[in-house]
């Protein structure tokens, strides 16, 4: 393969990945909270970014509330414990009403919502239902990596005499709880940036705290929405 080939594959992917909405709201995620981080909620230029990439950001969620409400009633994979179907069906329910609510926001933010005040409470509850969501999504990564893990023992002993990095079974649920851990990760963080844009614990979880975790979440969001080809070459 030329290297002209090889720079247009690379393009190719780089084209799929920025023609995804999603990819899109979550680099502007980063350059939202990288700018939170610089500018430490002081007024300035970093501030500017900040308010105006989170405003931007609201576009690419308009209506994204079905996505998790088609999930909510969508029936779970058989096998799944009732725990983990609850918690997930929860953090479902909360999600679409934080993107729902969110559009509120937006509205205000633009000027077509008057109610300035409601608005901000509006707000305040859609991050909390946001909080919500991220703390449900840690549970259900917590109990599907201990699944995962006994699953995984199980095999071990099975494969006790081969290598089983050889064994395609073992391989693919190892790569689903590298996922998972890293989802976890990501859900902790974001529970953490609830919490400071929350205004729950300033002291500890001020301005630059809040933009620090959120610029290391979106990074790990950026990463988990790579096209599969790309990602493998990352590891």
């Amino acid at each position: 393969m030329s290297t002209l080939d090889v720079a247009r594959a690379e393009l190719g992917y780089v084209v799929l990945y920025l023609n995804k909405a999603e990819a899109r709201d979550k680099i502007c995620r980063a350059i939202q909270y990288g700018s939170k981080y610089l500018s430490n909620g002081e007024p300035g230029t970093a501030q500017n970014v900040d308010k105006s990439t989170s405003l931007a950001r609201k576009v690419f969620r308009l209506f994204k509330f079905v996505n998790d409400l088609h999930a909510l009633i969508s029936p779970t994979p058989s096998g799944t414990p009732l725990p983990l179907v609850l918690l997930g069906k929860s953090k479902n329910a909360l999600l679409s009403t934080f993107f729902f609510l969110d559009q509120i926001v937006w509205l205000s933010r633009t000027g077509i919502y008057k109610n300035k005040e409601r608005a901000e409470l509006i707000g305040r509850i859609s991050l909390y239902c946001w909080m919500g969501s991220s703390v449900c999504t840690t549970l259900v990564e917590l109990g599907e990596l201990v699944r995962l893990s006994a699953s995984m023992k199980k095999l071990e002993k099975d494969l006790k005499n081969s290598d089983k990095y050889k064994n395609e079974q073992y391989r693919s649920k190892l790569q689903k709880s590298n996922e998972r851990s890293l989802a976890l990760v990501k859900a902790a963080m974001d529970i953490v940036i609830a919490v400071g844009l929350l205004q729950l614990a300033p002291k500890k979880v001020n301005p630059r705290v809040t933009g620090a975790f959120g610029f290391v979440s979106s990074l790990i969001s950026c990463y988990q929405l790579l096209p599969s080809p790309q990602k493998g070459k990352t590891h």
